[in-house]
């Protein structure tokens, strides 16, 4: 064991995985077009990163808030825009706030402490921040709390600081009229406080506010890390889990799919001999269109460092300790996540978060590993006697484990494999390969020492 590594192992712990999907579209560009990338001098479709690292961190806060699995009982975060109304929300059911009070005064309170809201002219973005925001779930309910518990001072200071700022809007827009010759053409991006001189928030307001957007034990903000550039005595978090893009380990293939839905009503009424009643049309099917669905094997890839797991829980308050039994706690439900984490982008329609991975492959090491040069050159399904290598799952295993053999061979850190398979053909053929520095098991549990 290195120096710096954790308790449980080495430093670095490397997943990669291959999942055959057939008719399924899990992420689509701004065209609603599957994404893809180029590699290898060929096209391949891609699942990005931030697609999968998203199902990953909602099945692990979904668990943990269920009382499943190894963080059960554990602090976990959302990622909103909405802290304000989550705030209002807080103070009218717990503490007998009205509506309109309560989301005026918590969006004064979070806007002065840093945080930009939408422009107060539209109703649907006045009330949230321009940025997400990743924080611990309870984050709203302590902001209330301490709102209500200085009530008084609290109210007096957002009257002050909603005239301040009405002042400030008015005055902002006599100047735009002068300059445009009457016709006021206000910026979206700035805020009615940024050219006026606001009363400050309350010190103490403002420590309470910091302290519950505070990452504090909210371990999926240690796995996956924050930023938040706004206010910048906010802690951010360098996350300790690094993900790659999916991509397919052979050329890309999509077929748009021409679908029609039917128009219940309209069949009813044929069906009843009905025709003559008017209808507004009578033709065809009630809506036509087409979708993109792809299918193919995926290589991903991701690594945990468990060291700034480590790190990142213990400067959120943590003891040594703590951490310690936290992170390997994390860590068992981050490979579980990895493993049975899918979006669920037209899942109804695909049931494609019912997919399991054909081969997962866990190691330790002193340094992160990515295999993806294993499928630099594309697999060829073309039957084996036509010099292709046949169906692209089993043959991805066999690259990959081929290509871990001679990088294990090579590199004195990385400790022996584990592989996973839900796949009865894959598991045959893992017991035909032989020298792939890894063991077989037969749970998401035992990828992880």
């Amino acid at each position: 064991m290195t120096s710096n590594a954790s308790s449980t192992g080495s430093q670095f712990l490397s997943l990669h995985l291959l999942e055959t999907l057939v008719a399924v579209l899990p992420v689509r560009d701004e065209n609603g077009s599957p994404k893809s990338i180029v590699y290898g001098g060929t096209e391949r479709h891609m699942i990005t990163s931030q697609a999968r690292r998203r199902a990953e961190r909602v099945h692990t806060r979904d668990r943990a808030n269920a009382g499943l699995g190894a963080l059960a009982g554990h602090s976990t975060g959302v990622r909103t825009r909405e802290w304000a109304l989550i705030t209002a929300r807080a103070l009218t059911s717990e503490h007998g706030w009205e509506e309109e009070e309560a989301v005026r005064t918590a969006r004064a309170v979070i806007e002065a402490t840093g945080l930009k809201f939408g422009d107060p002219s539209k109703k649907s973005v006045a009330n949230l921040t321009k940025v997400l925001l990743f924080a611990p779930s309870d984050a709203g309910t302590r902001i209330a709390a301490h709102i209500d518990e200085q009530a008084e001072s609290v109210r007096s200071w957002t009257e002050e600081y909603l005239a301040a700022q009405t002042a400030a809007a008015a005055a902002k827009g006599k100047k735009g009229a002068r300059k445009n010759g009457g016709q006021v053409e206000p910026n979206e991006d700035e805020a009615p406080a940024a050219d006026a001189k606001l009363p400050a928030v309350p010190k103490a307001t403002r420590d309470a506010v910091l302290t519950a957007l505070a990452p504090r034990d909210a371990i999926d903000i240690a796995l996956y890390g924050r930023f938040l550039a706004e206010i910048a005595d906010s802690p951010n978090v360098d996350g300790a889990v690094q993900s790659s893009h999916a991509f397919t380990v052979h050329e890309a293939e999509q077929v748009d799919d021409f679908y029609a839905a039917a128009d219940d009503a309209k069949l009813d009424r044929k069906k009843n001999a009905l025709d003559f009643l008017d209808a507004a049309d009578d033709a065809g099917a009630g809506m036509t269109g087409y979708q993109s669905l792809i299918t193919g094997t995926f290589y991903r890839h991701a690594v945990l460092d468990r060291l700034r797991l480590r790190r990142n829980l213990q400067a959120a308050g943590m003891t040594a300790q703590e951490a310690e039994e936290a992170s390997v706690a994390a860590e068992a439900e981050f490979v579980t996540a990895f493993v049975d984490a899918f979006p669920e982008a037209k899942r109804n329609s695909t049931a494609s978060t019912g997919s399991l991975p054909a081969l997962v492959l866990a190691f330790e090491g002193e340094r992160p590993y990515n295999y993806a040069a294993a499928f630099q050159a594309p697999i060829d399904e073309n039957p084996l006697d036509k010099d292709g290598e046949g169906p692209a799952g089993p043959a991805a295993v066999r690259r990959l484990l081929k290509h871990h053999a001679f990088v294990s061979s090579r590199r004195p850190d990385i400790q022996a494999g584990r592989v996973l398979t839900y796949d009865p053909q894959i598991n045959e053929l893992l017991g035909t390969l032989k020298d792939t520095g890894a063991v077989t098991v037969a749970s998401a549990g035992e990828l992880t020492a």
